[in-house]
């Protein structure tokens, strides 16, 4: 019955043991369960360096069984190393004309033929083996930023560009880039959205290898089903690209057929009016096929569940049920989850839930009250969490309190007053998608306590400052008439003030979909259905570079590793979205991080020419000198750098410190920007 994610509790490594004695079928989860443990995690440092390159690294990736990791420069070179002897396997050189931004190892070709993707426009694929370059490509109008291959499937790899094309190559066709009528188009952005559109990143599901996501440079993540999809042909230049926008308003020649896509977005990015740009630096799908790492240039990480998705339209619209007023998708959401999916009716679990209406969820309601679920006692480690929490809020360590909150709902994750609680720290620390945070909390604290008045109250302060000025009418006219007796309280005059201030002035909400000329009417509908994130992870910076990547660590995902501006790689652990550790790997910048496939093995990059491996240190009580001791002052420092602008970047680099101001738009209360803050100099690469 479990309505909410919990981690299931790790057993000791003597046990584990023990259990493959006597069951030999749970060898192979007993590994993956001790690939990276905690202590492992606390452990881990700076193996070695590997030197040979003599341009930034851009890119690593390693083969399948792990006894081999390839690296790419802007020497435009790639190396084979053994990671495990240190020792160069191999120094090719590319015969590129750019930086390499790509290097991929085809399946089940014995790592004798590597993908190469460069800065010079061009995908060339070389056959190591017999020193041959068996395919040299220059259909790409723009850098070739991202390459990716499928497992198991050893002929097809697929290509995402900055002129908006994602392009699928078969090995075994011949291939000419001089016949324009080869169709090796996979998906057109720009059909959609003008020529303005730049593929960033591609990923194959590895699981259900039909599905490839991408990633461009705006807010969206792309997800396409490819069954459904025609090969078309490439157009012949940035003009005939941008031109074609009379495709994707239902006309046979488009290739993407509607229902071929799905679209994810955070929530608040989707409703937001800023000049900033943001763009997806990479992605990736788990292990398992069922979830999706999004690092977000401009912005934060996100995780996205493509089985079980929220839609982020109807997310926050409250719908009266009997005397409560609840969220109606978030309800639909937890029903569903909890009547079909825990009763094995996966299949059908979507479906059912969209035929949903609200009398039939106010019937679930009534058939099983939500606030049944709901633990107002808590046991002694929750409640001694819940007192830090409070202790650091009262000193305006916000987050501090927020990483206490977390902890403590994962070990208790059916007490409204914990969802309170965060959601009024969120609004408090006010980073950007804070405010969005602080709604979620909202709605899932009203599912557990529909008598919560400061929830309810939150909510329409979240709306509000979110503009989405109707809806918080809707709350607030709702809010008096369940609780009359808090009517003439100040902080709800003042804000029904706003609203019909605001209303008065016809102040306009946020556009929930784009008007320009070039934005086609599938991209619209696309756009308006896009699915909300599971899960959101902060402390990074990621402004100055589009390759920044975030990955996965540990077969079972339970950590996730992404690089930063200030030189340092963050490891988040995935259950409570805390930061675990912060490791210094780079001079300026990291980049890339890829663990290795079977073993506690993190191979990192960036703008330094070496490549660093990390695992865990001997316990021989040294200190580990590139840990990063104060969490939350270097997330504070990554905040205040991603919300600088060049101008004052550029003050910075020449030694001018500019005092710290927070980012007060997601603030729904207004009192204090961010705490702590300690602005660092952004060190461009």
């Amino acid at each position: 019955m479990d309505l909410f994610q919990k981690r299931k509790p790790r057993k000791g490594i003597l046990n584990l043991i023990r259990q493959r004695e006597i069951q030999e079928s749970t060898t192979t989860s007993i590994n993956r369960e001790l690939k990276i443990t905690p202590n492992f995690l606390k452990r881990l440092g700076l193996e070695t360096e590997l030197e040979g390159h003599e341009g930034c690294v851009n890119c690593l990736e390693w083969n399948e069984s792990g006894n081999l990791l390839a690296s790419a420069s802007d020497d435009m070179n790639v190396i084979l190393w053994d990671p495990f002897s240190y020792k160069k396997k191999l120094i090719l050189p590319t015969g590129h004309g750019g930086n390499i931004f790509t290097v991929k190892f085809m399946p089940k070709s014995n790592d004798s033929i590597l993908v190469t993707g460069a800065g010079d426009y061009k995908i060339r694929v070389h056959n190591i083996s017999s020193s041959d370059t068996m395919l040299i490509c220059t259909c790409h109008l723009g850098r070739v930023k991202r390459c990716a291959t499928a497992p198991g499937v050893p002929f097809l790899f697929w290509s995402a560009s900055e002129d908006g094309i994602i392009m699928q190559y078969d090995l075994r066709l011949p291939h000419s880039c001089k016949n324009t009528d080869q169709r090796t188009v996979l998906v057109s952005l720009a059909n959609h959205t003008g020529c303005f559109i730049e593929a960033k990143c591609v990923n194959v599901n590895p699981r259900r290898p039909e599905l490839i996501a991408v990633g461009a440079n705006d807010a969206y993540v792309r997800m396409y089903d490819r069954r459904m999809i025609k090969l078309s042909s490439r157009p012949l230049s940035y003009a005939t690209n941008g031109t074609s926008l009379a495709l994707g308003k239902g006309d046979p020649e488009d290739n993407i057929p509607v229902g071929c896509v799905q679209y994810f977005i955070a929530g608040h990015l989707k409703h937001r009016g800023t000049c900033r740009r943001f763009s997806t630096t990479y992605l990736t799908f788990n292990d398992n096929g069922d979830e999706l790492l999004v690092n977000m240039g401009g912005e934060q990480i996100y995780l996205f569940d493509i089985n079980n998705r929220n839609n982020s339209k109807t997310f926050i619209v409250p719908v009266e049920i009997g005397n409560n007023v609840l969220i109606f998708t978030y309800l639909k959401f937890i029903i569903c989850k909890y009547f079909f999916i825990l009763n094995s009716d996966k299949n059908n679990a979507e479906q059912n839930c969209d035929e949903l209406s609200v009398d039939e969820i106010n019937n679930l309601v009534v058939l099983e009250d939500l606030s049944a679920l709901n633990i107002s006692e808590l046991s002694s480690e929750v409640e001694e969490l819940h007192q830090k929490a409070n202790k650091s809020f009262e000193e305006e360590q916000y987050a501090s309190a927020i990483t206490y909150y977390n902890e403590a709902i994962n070990l208790c994750p059916y007490s409204a007053m914990l969802y309170a609680n965060r959601a009024g720290t969120y609004i408090r620390r006010a980073w950007d998608g804070d405010c969005y945070a602080a709604l979620r909390d909202c709605r899932a604290t009203l599912a557990l306590d529909p008598e919560h008045v400061k929830a309810h109250f939150r909510l329409a302060k979240c709306l509000f400052s979110l503009n989405r000025i109707n809806e918080a009418r809707i709350v607030m006219e709702n809010f008096g008439e369940k609780f009359p007796e808090f009517q003439n309280n100040s902080s709800c005059k003042e804000l029904q003030k706003d609203i019909k201030e605001a209303l008065t002035l016809g102040k306009p909400e946020t556009s929930k979909q784009s008007n320009d000329i070039r934005t086609s009417d599938y991209e619209k509908e696309w756009r308006e259905k896009a699915f909300d994130y599971k899960m959101r992870l902060c402390g990074h910076c990621n402004t100055i570079t589009d390759i920044k990547e975030a990955n996965f660590f540990g077969d079972d995902g339970q950590y996730i590793v992404a690089g930063s501006d200030d030189g340092s790689f963050f490891i988040w652990d995935r259950c409570t979205t805390n930061i675990a550790r912060v490791l210094k790997g780079d001079q300026r910048i990291v980049n890339c991080l890829q663990p290795h496939p079977s073993t506690c093995l993190l191979a990192t990059s960036g703008i330094d020419p070496v490549i660093k491996l990390w695992s865990p240190l001997p316990e021989d009580g040294s200190a580990n000198v590139l840990e990063v001791e104060n969490l939350h002052e270097a997330a504070m420092a990554n905040y205040v750098r991603m919300n600088t602008d060049h101008f004052e970047v550029m003050l910075f680099n020449m030694g001018y410190r500019i005092p710290a101001q927070g980012n007060n738009q997601d603030d729904v209360e207004g009192r204090q920007s961010p705490s702590g803050s300690l602005p660092l100099n952004c060190r461009p690469s």
